[in-house]
């Protein structure tokens, strides 16, 4: 009971300050949408695609214009038009990383692939695309994928369009330029409505797997906050433990805890008293933030509640503990802001609350992942962008415990009541 009494009197000591609240619920939601927007875009919806440049040399002809309608419609690359621009001036934005690669139409592509006249064969060794991407990276190797199934698609249609024209003109008829174009027009279009369709069943366990991920992927692309929301929540979760480390600096230099062992509380009373309402604090902040990114956002934590509670509750425990040791280390109420707002912006730059690690190098990805708000990241996403359930969450809640147990050591090791 007196850990309780204890808790209860550092939770009114803490909320009674106005700018508290301001940083305990006003600041992460601010940024939240601010991050959101930021993420939507101008059209309000992200596009994950990689960015490629499409330089056409051969003046919007009929097979340039089918291609790169077949890019914008890929699930991998965005096409992005490459106007009054030269082969270098392509190599270096691929080089630059500005592209994640590149293709180049050559003048007469057109004309050259589908031959002057139906009858004569195309001369392909003298109308071949220009590819530009690194091979040695993943996204260059997705870059070519995206570029081949395209170019592939093209090319069994213009094949089909000139079959269908001998066929044609063997009957008697006169396959011109406006036939063959609508022959070709039909060919491409049979890509996105194909007449025959192949269905895979699966066990029950991976077809919901499969599903859920579907789904996510979905929610994910209609609503941008399911990154910035979680995000800001670990970010200014540990910013809010400035007002819980300045009471045990507070408590230190008027010698309130060594009055406090005069008393019948122990030490180890003390020192859970101060944690569990460091605890208590962050958890009701996460409830209150969850439920604005549930309700008013649209994100759905709910979708696994069980899984999204453990995240939750495992994200408290550490980023208590750290409040904790933060409260422990200060000498002056100054340390205790700085020490509590450097953590802040390193392990949110760190651990992928400020842009996404997917979007980064496995190299950045490994060092983020020694952080917990990596883990408390994985976890959320897993549940509200992933559609995965209480099964995916289980890691990151076991190593961000991990990180509380160590900090907690930490703090209650270099406690000195005097």
């Amino acid at each position: 009971m007196r850990v309780i009494d204890l808790a209860l009197k550092d939770l009114m000591q803490t909320v009674r300050d106005w700018k508290a609240a301001a940083f305990l619920l006003a600041m992460p939601i601010a940024f939240t949408l601010l991050f959101g927007a930021i993420f939507s875009g101008a059209d309000g919806e992200v596009d994950p695609r990689l960015p490629v440049g499409f330089l056409d040399q051969d003046g919007g002809s009929v097979l340039s214009t089918h291609l790169l309608d077949l890019l914008s419609a890929s699930d991998t690359v965005r096409p992005v038009v490459l106007e009054d621009a030269d082969v270098d001036d392509v190599e270096k934005q691929v080089s630059d990383e500005e592209l994640a690669g590149a293709i180049i139409v050559p003048a007469g592509y057109s004309e050259r692939t589908l031959g002057q006249e139906m009858g004569q064969a195309p001369t392909s060794d003298e109308a071949q695309l220009t590819v530009i991407v690194d091979e040695a990276s993943s996204a260059g190797m997705t870059v070519k994928n995206g570029f081949q199934t395209a170019v592939t698609r093209l090319l069994g249609s213009v094949q089909t369009a000139r079959l269908t024209a001998q066929a044609f003109e063997a009957q008697g008829g006169h396959a011109d330029d406006a036939f063959v174009e609508e022959t070709l027009d039909k060919a491409i279009a049979a890509w996105e409505e194909p007449a025959l369709t192949v269905s895979v069943s699966q066990s029950g366990a991976a077809v919901e797997t499969v599903e859920a991920e579907n789904e996510a992927e979905q929610a994910d692309d209609q609503n941008a906050y399911a990154h910035s929301s979680p995000a800001m929540m670990i970010q200014f979760s540990i910013a809010g433990l400035i007002g819980s480390a300045e009471i045990l600096v507070l408590e230190r230099k008027s010698r309130t805890l060594q009055r406090l062992l005069t008393t019948a509380i122990s030490r180890l009373e003390i020192v859970l008293g101060h944690f569990l309402a460091i605890f208590a604090l962050i958890f009701v902040q996460l409830v209150l933030l969850v439920g604005f990114g549930q309700v008013v956002l649209g994100v759905d934590y709910m979708r696994e509640p069980l899984a999204t509670l453990l995240v939750m509750v495992t994200m408290a425990l550490w980023t208590g503990s750290l409040g904790l040791l933060i409260g422990v280390v200060s000498r002056t109420q100054e340390q205790a802001i700085m020490f509590a707002m450097i953590p802040m912006f390193i392990l949110s730059a760190l651990g992928g609350a400020w842009m996404p690690l997917e979007f980064t190098s496995e190299t950045f990805q490994t060092i983020g992942h020694l952080t917990p708000t990596a883990w408390a990241m994985d976890g959320f996403q897993n549940v509200v962008a992933r559609g995965l359930g209480l099964s995916s969450v289980l890691a990151p809640a076991g190593i961000m415990l991990a990180y509380a147990v160590v900090l907690f050591g930490l703090a209650v090791w270099r406690l000195r009541f005097e």
